[in-house]
């Protein structure tokens, strides 16, 4: 940043991105502030941090001293909302967060995890593997690290970490010298309208690192349409330059693999949280610290230790007999993924699964999509829409997936009769999924659960 401003306020403080650079702030010394639609765990996290936030549209508490003030927005903020409205017509600095993450790292060395999905975990992964190793790293996670209780970690190593999001094209304003992309599906077509314009914006960003690509195997990007050197990752597959071998699990749940990279063999990795989608999580996280120049023994040992992100197959109760796992999945890859990889951790035994769909928009685009993958459940209880940002569209509701769902039981339930509707049943793994206000739900139905 060329300028060190007084004051910080965040209009939508309480998001998971906008929180981070919000603390950032407040860590380097500003009067950070802001504005968020409702009240929620991260909000109080903030007010207990010394962070004021409040709940209505009021632009009397943007600061008023115009040149000393920064004012950053997050894209789900509507163009008329009064605060933002304000700060544009009376000449206050308006940045966009994405914007402002690409100013903050800009004279780091930057390692970045891109994908439609996998990049929060496989970020906060990287971030746990330099700390572990003891370099140290700032870190800009999209998810709360279980190791550290926060998403955002502060260290004077010239390194960043950052989740790169693909929303709103966001990543478009980083500069990676090593970054990941773990998948390119259909995703956000509210802004990008069709697949071929998503992958499009990811083929822009690969263009813009500088030293090393970390690429999933089969991803349409071509060494001749980048400038760095690409390193393709699977999970098992012997062609990719990084892959898992000798797989197995024990009886907790938990993988064990041998590292194929070009630098050799790196065996016996105890991978720290449940599921088999995050062996190849630590394949990719893997990868970048090594190519960063990260110990190998240090890059096995904080694998073993990592603890995962809060809402990514986040494990509340497991004892014999039953599980409950919480997980941010909100598009249909990622729901088969978590799906299938419950059922890999827990063979032979009953799936259960609560889902709310996120966004209309979304629900239009990919209800098969959502439907074949809660299909893989033994039963289903599907929650209503969460609107969002978005404003209702006329026909869709969670009844286009409810229809389409094949085989389980399922049952079409109001978030708020759902906890009594558990209270009465006989549960052995039950999942709640969603990216809206499912998780409200997550620490009632723990202690539920923990009483029986």
């Amino acid at each position: 940043m060329n300028k060190e401003y007084k004051y910080v306020y965040f209009i939508g403080i309480g998001g998971i991105g906008m929180s981070a650079i919000a603390r950032y702030y407040k860590f380097k010394g500003a009067q950070v502030s802001g504005y968020d639609r409702t009240p929620s765990e991260l909000t109080a996290r903030l007010q207990q941090e010394g962070i004021d936030v409040h709940y209505e549209d009021d632009a009397s508490r943007i600061p008023a001293a115009v040149e000393d003030t920064l004012v950053v927005y997050t894209p789900a903020i509507p163009p008329a909302m009064g605060e933002l409205v304000h700060a544009r017509t009376h000449g206050y600095r308006v940045i966009k967060r994405s914007q402002i993450l690409g100013e903050i790292t800009a004279g780091q060395t930057t390692l970045a995890v891109a994908g439609t999905h996998g990049k929060t975990t496989t970020s906060t992964l990287v971030a746990h593997i330099l700390t572990e190793s003891g370099e140290g790293c700032s870190a800009f996670l999209g998810g709360i690290s279980k190791n550290y209780d926060t998403n955002l970690l502060m260290s004077h190593t010239p390194v960043a970490v950052v989740e790169a999001d693909e929303y709103d094209r966001s990543f478009l304003q980083l500069h990676p010298s090593i970054s990941a992309i773990t998948a390119m599906d259909a995703d956000h077509l509210d802004i990008y309208g069709d697949l071929a314009h998503v992958q499009e914006a990811f083929r822009q960003y690969a263009a813009q690192v500088s030293e090393i690509l970390v690429l999933k195997k089969g991803l349409p990007i071509r060494p001749d349409e980048v400038s760095a050197k690409i390193y393709t990752y699977h999970l098992d597959d012997p062609q990719a330059d990084c892959h898992a071998v000798n797989i197995r699990l024990d009886d907790t749940g938990h993988y064990s693999f041998d590292l194929v990279y070009p630098g050799g063999v790196l065996a016996d990795i105890r991978v720290g949280v449940l599921g088999r989608v995050n062996i190849e999580n630590s394949v990719a996280a893997a990868a970048i610290c090594l190519c960063h120049g990260v110990d190998g023994q240090k890059v096995r040992n904080a694998i073993g230790s990592f603890q995962g992100a809060r809402r990514r197959l986040d494990v509340h109760v497991n004892r014999p007999g039953l599980t409950y796992i919480d997980d941010y999945a909100h598009h249909p890859a990622e729901l088969e993924s978590a799906i299938r990889s419950i059922r890999d951790a827990f063979p032979g035994r009953t799936l259960t699964g609560v889902f709310q769909p996120h966004l209309y928009t979304r629900t239009r685009d990919f209800a098969p999509g959502f439907a074949r993958a809660l299909s893989l459940l033994d039963r289903v209880f599907l929650l209503d829409i969460y609107p969002a940002r978005e404003a209702p569209i006329p026909g869709v509701s969670s009844a286009l997936i409810f229809d389409a769902i094949q085989g389980p039981r399922k049952e079409r339930i109001g978030k708020e009769d759902l906890l009594e509707r558990l209270r009465g049943e006989s549960l052995d793994v039950l999942i709640t999924f969603g990216a809206g206000d499912i998780d409200r739900l997550v620490e009632p139905i723990t202690d539920m659960l923990q009483a029986r």
